[in-house]
């Protein structure tokens, strides 16, 4: 059976004539027309079932639409921000002082907005100013004393992990001569993967260890480690020490006291504003990609409507009762002879 649905009148072949007003039917009362509100409760719940499924597009895509925008918003305010700080910057520096204070409220401004990346960009926006959805933003950072030189020296040791407390499960890794940075690499991922952190290997061949922001603050105020006494001489569950990678701007490090630190902080307000505005091609290139997808399910999702649709009606249709005289008088309403003959001389 195949349903063709148009904007004003639907289509209906020789075998199936009464199915077009289903269609029309449903589209009433996906738009919210008045005689879609009248039909009897079978038919109401089946258009609300059609409007579903035209809907119901992927979550995870709605949502990384949703974060791409939301994202979008918070770097274009704090671009914003950074232009009118550095404007006020340059007129200070040229000994047009301008307004008392100014420089001043402008740096507080920009940092409370920095403080609320997090929550602003729905937590896909790292400190980096990486985009990650859909995926957490995530903290990396280093633990001291667990440098490749050192785990790729020395004897055999297994080194036991814990997050979160004593009562945490520990996870271990077995360390011995002769591993790759790979390797090393590979088993710190496996060990640590079911408490939330990764590792990877970095630029310069040391060891990167990964959490997401919302898990930062108990991972580096609770990951201890316990080895036999190479490494960690103690050979006892204590707690490491853990160093955050610096994000990419540091507006606490922005100082207005004289002509060189106003200086040393143009420098850096123009340099946050090219990474502001990388960040921001990036993310609109997401949300470019996001919007291509949804355009192209969106036909996909209108035909399989179409076609639950379908079913739906030659199940009502051949089944004896009210609902059966309802879906087929319904569709039979308004479908005139000269009409039908129309229709079949298509054919």
């Amino acid at each position: 059976m195949q349903i063709v649905q148009t904007s004003s009148t639907s289509g209906v072949n020789a075998k199936g004539a009464g199915t077009a007003r289903v269609v029309d039917d449903a589209s009433a009362a996906i738009s919210g027309s008045a005689s879609a509100r009248s039909e009897a409760p079978a038919a109401r719940r089946s258009a609300a079932g059609l409007q579903r499924g035209l809907s119901n597009w992927d979550h995870q895509l709605q949502g990384e639409i949703s974060n791409a925008q939301q994202t979008l918003d918070y770097l274009e305010r704090s671009s914003s921000q950074l232009q009118s700080l550095k404007s006020e910057l340059a007129a200070k520096l040229a000994a047009r002082l301008g307004r008392e204070g100014q420089v001043e409220a402008r740096v507080r401004q920009f940092s409370n907005t920095w403080r609320q990346r997090a929550s602003a960009s729905g937590g896909t926006l790292d400190a980096q100013l990486s985009y990650t959805s859909p995926q957490a933003s995530q903290q990396n950072f280093s633990i001291r004393g667990l440098t490749m030189a050192s785990l790729q020296e020395g004897p055999q040791e297994v080194l036991a992990f814990s997050v979160g407390g004593a009562n945490q499960a520990l996870r271990s890794v077995n360390i011995e001569p002769g591993l790759s940075e790979n390797e090393i690499v590979s088993r710190f991922d496996r060990a640590l993967m079911p408490s939330g952190i990764g590792v990877k290997l970095g630029e310069n061949g040391e060891l990167v260890f990964s959490t997401s922001e919302a898990a930062w603050a108990n991972v580096r105020d609770s990951l201890s480690v316990r080895g036999s006494g190479i490494r960690y001489p103690t050979g006892q569950m204590s707690r490491v020490r853990t160093d955050a990678e610096p994000a990419a701007i540091t507006p606490e490090e922005w100082h207005t006291g004289d002509m060189e630190a106003l200086r040393a902080t143009l420098q850096q307000v123009v340099q946050a504003l090219a990474r502001l505005q990388a960040a921001r091609s990036s993310v609109s290139l997401a949300l470019a990609q996001a919007t291509g997808r949804v355009a192209r399910a969106q036909p996909v999702q209108v035909s399989v409507s179409m076609d639950t649709l379908a079913e739906n009606f030659t199940q009502k249709a051949s089944q004896p009762g009210y609902e059966s005289l309802l879906a087929i008088s319904s569709a039979l309403v308004g479908i005139s002879r000269e009409r039908v003959v129309a229709l079949l001389g298509l054919e």
